[in-house]
């Protein structure tokens, strides 16, 4: 008999952002069809889960943000693939926008969606992640962004 071996989550970072009560999701192509997320993505090598944060939310939506907190820390696993994810959620703000910078692969476009319409949408949600981030937001969920310590490989004994 074969044991399923639970697999290693990712670490993802997620984007909360706020405008005049809209906040900033992206409609994406995925394998399940068209999905609307945060602006989300991977940690790559090297990097700060903030600046991970601030890296993935430019190039899926043109926006230049700044991670001012962590919202929260999530693990998911997808029932139809068994993937499993570990998000960094962060809320940020958005300074600037770059409207003509080509957006990621898959993206087809960013949107300022209220509450409700994002919960309108919840069919299309990329995960059950998306609302459950946006909800904590909400409630005020705030940690510093030092809530996270960055240990560079020369530090450790």
């Amino acid at each position: 008999m074969t044991e399923l071996v639970p697999a290693r989550p990712a670490v993802t970072v997620a984007t909360i952002v706020e405008r005049d009560g809209r906040f900033l999701v992206v409609e994406e192509e995925t394998r399940a069809g068209m999905r609307l997320n945060q602006p989300a993505g991977h940690l790559e090598p090297g990097e700060t889960l903030p600046a991970a944060a601030a890296r993935e939310t430019l190039e899926e939506t043109g926006w230049r943000v700044e991670a001012t907190a962590l919202v929260g820390v999530y693990r998911w696993e997808a029932p139809d693939s068994g993937a499993a994810f570990v998000r960094f959620s962060f809320a940020g703000a958005a300074h600037a926008h770059e409207p003509a910078r080509p957006l990621d692969r898959g993206i087809v476009r960013a949107l300022w969606l209220t509450y409700d319409e994002i919960v309108a949408r919840r069919a299309l949600h990329r995960s059950p992640l998306v609302l459950r981030c946006l909800d904590d937001y909400r409630a005020g969920a705030r940690w510093p962004l030092d809530l996270v310590q960055e240990i560079g490989a020369g530090a450790l004994p």
